[in-house]
Formats: structure tokens, C-alpha cells, sequence
């Protein structure tokens, strides 16, 4: 796992807001409505709430829970918080998914783009799972693209000569994700009927450098983080990445061309 547990910033990570939430709208599309009439819903790494209030949207009855380990992230979300018009609830709270352990039953349990950031996360999902009512689901969904460009170039880069001491080990690993068959697996044997699929999203992303301006918000925060107190050697590993991500993600007329494949999953609890 990376050595420096990373320091998110909400702002740089909402400047994509729209392509990042697409995402969670369209997992949302294949989840099933809860069995109960006011369902409770737990967001596994909530970020910054903008995500979190969609569920809110879809179930308006739900009492709904987003979780984080990330102070700036939650300091965000809250501004989400309270009653919502239908009748629920939305709140926040401090958790840590490599050792979180559910109080209580839940109707829905999601997370977006979060799993990634877990270690051991398909371990947890036996746990998770036995939280969830009869009936309930499990759904997720986490960047599946390790091995683009857009990683492998930043792991090649932290491990060359001038920057392997500090950061060789710090960008997300390559088994931070795993094949498909390896979670339809795993939640199959735990008595879920799931269905798991990909997608590759082309976003055409515009202004300057910005796939780099996209990664900043999320792949590179481990490094950004490592490199903070140094802001000589931040500049200059950026600079040496964004020069990589523009021969690799080169710039047309109409903008910058971003491939990005997000594997999903949505496993139905027997009833």
C-alpha cells in the first residue's frame, strides 16, 4: 500500500464534479429500490457530499450516512447535511473502510470510487454484507484503469533515478483493483446475486494540462501529499509528469481526450 496516507482537497477534486458524478448516476441506474419504505443507506467514502445528496434525491425517506477518513472531505459534505424535503436524513461521519464495521442493519450500502483506496477491501465485503436486510444491496464502483497512461507513467516516474527514494512506493499499486470475475466471485460465494460490469468513459476534458489537472484530484494525491512540505521538488515532479501526460494524452481542436474505465458492481442480498 502507499506510505503516505494521502491529504484530499475538496476544490481540486470538484473541478470535475461532473464527469467524476456521471459515474455514480449511472450505478445508481442498475440499483435496485430498497425493501423498506424509509431505507437506511451507508456512502462508503463519501468525499466532499456532492455524490452523497444524489441518494438522497433518488430515495427522499432514506436516512442516509456518508462516511470518510478525510477532515477537509467531511468539512465539505457537511454542507449537505439535515433533513431532506422528502422526509430523510443526510449526515456525515469520521470512518476509516479498512477497519469500519457497520452499526446496525442497512437497506443500501455504495461506495464510489473509494474501494480503490482500501487495501484488503474484498475481505471486508463478508462484513459489510451481513449488515445489509434481506433483500438489500451492495453496490460500487472504482477506476479500473491502473495500468493507463495516466498511472503507469506516474509509477514510472516515481521510480526513476531522481525520485525513487522518496517515492517509489508511494502511487496506488497495481492489485488496488481486481479483475471483474474476481468480485462477481467473491460476491457470488457470499450469497449476493451481482451484477458486475465495465465501462470506459472518453472525456473530453478542456483548458491547460488537464489530465493533470484531473489527476490532482485523485491518483496523484498520494504523491502530491509525500512531496508537500518540499514545494521545490512538487514543482519539479510535475512538471516532469505533466510533460509524460501530454505526449501520452495529446491536445486536438475540440480539447483533450481522457479514456477512463470505472468497473461496477451491484449485488442483490437474498431475500
Amino acid at each position: 500500500m502507499p506510505v503516505t496516507s494521502p491529504t484530499w482537497d475538496p476544490a481540486q477534486y470538484l473541478r470535475y464534479a461532473g464527469p467524476r458524478a456521471r459515474a455514480f448516476t449511472d450505478l445508481l441506474a442498475r440499483v435496485p429500490d430498497p425493501p423498506a419504505a424509509a431505507p437506511r443507506i451507508a456512502d462508503l467514502g463519501c468525499g466532499p457530499g456532492n455524490v452523497t445528496r444524489l441518494l438522497a434525491d433518488r430515495w427522499p425517506t432514506a436516512h442516509i450516512t456518508g462516511y470518510d477518513n478525510s477532515p477537509q472531505m467531511l468539512a465539505d459534505a457537511g454542507a449537505h447535511a439535515g433533513p431532506t424535503p422528502g422526509g430523510g436524513h443526510l449526515d456525515f461521519a469520521p470512518a476509516d473502510l479498512a477497519d469500519w464495521t457497520p452499526a446496525g442493519t442497512y437497506d443500501l450500502i455504495v461506495s464510489n470510487a473509494t474501494l480503490q483506496w482500501v487495501p484488503g477491501h474484498l475481505d471486508a465485503f463478508a462484513g459489510w454484507l451481513a449488515a445489509l436486510a434481506p433483500g438489500g444491496t451492495f453496490a460500487f464502483q472504482v477506476p479500473d484503469n491502473i495500468d493507463a497512461p495516466l498511472h503507469a507513467l506516474m509509477r514510472e516516474l516515481a521510480a526513476g533515478p531522481r525520485w525513487r527514494s522518496r517515492l517509489a512506493h508511494v502511487p496506488r499499486r497495481t492489485d488496488s483493483v481486481h479483475p471483474p470475475a474476481v468480485y462477481l466471485d467473491r460476491l457470488a460465494r457470499l450469497g449476493c446475486t451481482p451484477d458486475v460490469w465495465v465501462t470506459t468513459y472518453h472525456h473530453v476534458l478542456t483548458g491547460e494540462d488537464p489530465v493533470l489537472d484531473w489527476v490532482k484530484g485523485s491518483g496523484l494525491r498520494p504523491v502530491l501529499t509525500a512531496l508537500a512540505d518540499d514545494p521545490e521538488a512538487r514543482a519539479a515532479f510535475l512538471a516532469d509528469y505533466r510533460d509524460l501526460l501530454r505526449e501520452a494524452y495529446p491536445s486536438t481542436g475540440y480539447g483533450t481526450v481522457l479514456p477512463f474505465q470505472r468497473l461496477y458492481a451491484v449485488a442483490v442480498k437474498e431475500a
